[in-house]
């Protein structure tokens, strides 16, 4: 009994074991994941147009001081404060009566002086022929000669006389030498103006603007580099063209050129001053405003350029996605340069040939097989929204300027990380770091700045402080005016993505000390607070 039961358990045992390797077998096999479809562009090296983005100021092209010429009592104001005058147009008068008295006193000297001259003329025209016939002695053709020339003397001093008081009289009216802007008056009716407060107000010339901005001295000598070695092409100064974008984003209707290029450094700044001049007949533009200026023209000899979506920002850098003769999907480290409109310039990394994948990236891994349809390299939709760059290889600073909120958005959403140089810490304080000797911005800088602009428009109740650090080592004065500077590059930047000043507190640079880490002289910190004086 026992052992026939044994044996049934075994037969069943094995029938189970037989049952379920019957089954495993007719599991189905899990088959290998088809090809990802992706897009690929052929890489090709091409000139690449590039746009160097700078912040700049308006400046008025001619603003002159209106001053009082002679010393009086203001009678009146004529002009409206603010208002556009023309050239003629009397703007102040002061009082006349005194100056009218005067040239008339110089008149009556002057008909005085002419009667002597008559008289001494007669005089000399009886003598000469009284002398011929030796009636009289030489001595009295001498005296007449002598009291004729004073007389004449005389007259031209009472005529020059008559001469200063009419333009003395003339200066009490005071009239605009310009077509321009008038500012406020700094003097009221009823006040006495002499030397010393003669100024009246100013008249700035509108038509055209200049635009001034400023490269460094590292932009600059890249510039040359660049240039002498043919990686890029530069026109003449003059043949730049400048277009200028307003503080709300819109781009203004006319374009202008560069007029002037300082020769010498500014030992002030650390940079070259360069003007732009732009017609404003309209009168759109004031001075001081702050706006971003673009200059085209130059263009990227020979470069290589991709699509925005297909850079991906990693841990390591920025990388794209590339496919090998085996269709298959590899990662291929890169070093970015400027933006040109919807595409970036690679400045190494990538070679003629080179497939790059602009589309469906997210489902890529290394080795995986891929199914590639090849497209054409999209057209720059608008150059103009390109961000110049010098430390990364574009010739000028990505500049100053490159803060517009919404082309820098729009690149971030491009990338997939941060630069630790950029990234807001959780304190909400933004480090930015700057070009040793510059002050200048670069586009990550620019991005970062357009972040917080974001998040300063998402909370109107918060401010942000600008903070920078000053060297301690070499010059003390010419170090903090660096730090100074490029806090005011920041302050700048953010005013032009939309920041209102007064939401925005400068303080003085600290001094940097032997414990703090080495790069901390080229920082500016920008740290968002909820409240005022913070």
């Amino acid at each position: 009994m026992t052992c026939g039961y044994r044996v049934a358990r075994l037969c069943l045992s094995m029938g189970l074991v037989i049952g379920a390797a019957a089954c495993h077998d007719k599991t189905p096999v899990a088959s290998a994941p088809p090809p990802a479809n992706v897009d690929v562009m052929n890489v090709a090296l091409r000139d690449v147009p590039v746009v160097f983005d700078y912040v700049g100021q308006t400046e008025s092209s001619q603003q002159v001081e209106i001053r009082a010429r002679v010393s009086g009592f203001l009678e009146k104001r004529i002009y409206e404060e603010g208002s556009m005058v023309h050239q003629g147009d009397v703007m102040f008068q002061m009082d006349r009566k005194p100056f009218q008295a005067a040239l008339d006193a110089a008149r009556a000297e002057y008909a005085q002086q002419k009667a002597r001259l008559d008289t001494a003329q007669a005089n000399l025209n009886r003598v000469k022929p009284l002398v011929a016939k030796n009636a009289l002695s030489q001595k009295d053709l001498d005296d007449s000669i002598g009291q004729q020339q004073a007389a004449a003397a005389a007259l031209e001093q009472a005529r020059a006389n008559v001469t200063s008081a009419s333009l003395n009289l003339g200066y009490t009216t005071i009239t605009a030498p310009v077509t321009g802007l008038s500012s406020y008056a700094k003097k009221q009716d009823g006040s006495y103006i002499d030397a010393s407060n003669s100024l009246l107000t100013y008249v700035a010339k509108l038509d055209p603007m200049w635009i001034n901005f400023s490269l460094s001295e590292n932009e600059m000598l890249t510039l040359r580099k660049q240039t002498a070695n043919g990686t890029l092409k530069v026109p003449e100064m003059g043949k730049l063209e400048a277009q200028i974008v307003l503080a709300d984003g819109s781009t203004y209707p006319y374009t202008g050129r560069i007029a002037f290029a300082d020769a010498s450094l500014s030992d002030k700044t650390g940079t070259y001053l360069i003007r732009a001049e732009v017609p404003n007949p309209k009168g759109s533009l004031r001075p001081g405003q702050f706006v971003r200026i673009k200059l085209h023209g130059a263009d990227r000899a020979n470069a290589i350029a991709v699509p925005q979506n297909a850079v991906i920002q990693g841990p390591r850098g920025a990388f794209v996605w590339t496919v090998d003769n085996d269709n298959k999907a590899q990662q291929r480290s890169i070093e970015t340069g400027e933006w040109n409109g919807n595409d970036w310039v690679v400045s190494s990394g990538l070679h003629a040939g080179d497939r790059v994948v602009v589309d469906n990236t997210l489902r890529l891994m290394p080795g995986a097989p891929v199914n590639p349809h090849v497209v054409q390299a999209p057209a720059n939709a608008d150059a103009g929204g390109a961000e110049g760059a010098a430390d990364n290889g574009g010739g000028a600073a990505a500049a100053s300027g490159a803060v517009n909120a919404t082309n820098a958005t729009a690149a971030a959403g491009t990338r997939t990380a941060t630069s630790s140089a950029t990234a807001s810490n959780a304190s909400g304080s933004t480090p930015l770091y700057f070009t040793s000797g510059s002050a200048s911005l670069d586009a990550q800088s620019a991005s970062a700045l357009a972040a917080v602009a974001q998040r300063l428009a998402a909370s109107p109740d918060s401010h942000v402080v600008v903070s920078g650090y000053a060297d301690a080592t070499g010059s003390a004065a010419q170090n903090e005016r660096l730090a100074h500077a490029r806090a005011d590059t920041v302050r700048s930047a953010l005013i032009v993505a939309g920041v209102q000043d007064a939401r925005i507190e400068m303080r003085k640079p600290a001094r940097v000390v032997a414990s703090d880490p080495a790069d901390k002289s080229r920082r500016v910190d920008v740290t968002l607070s909820p409240a005022a004086g913070g």
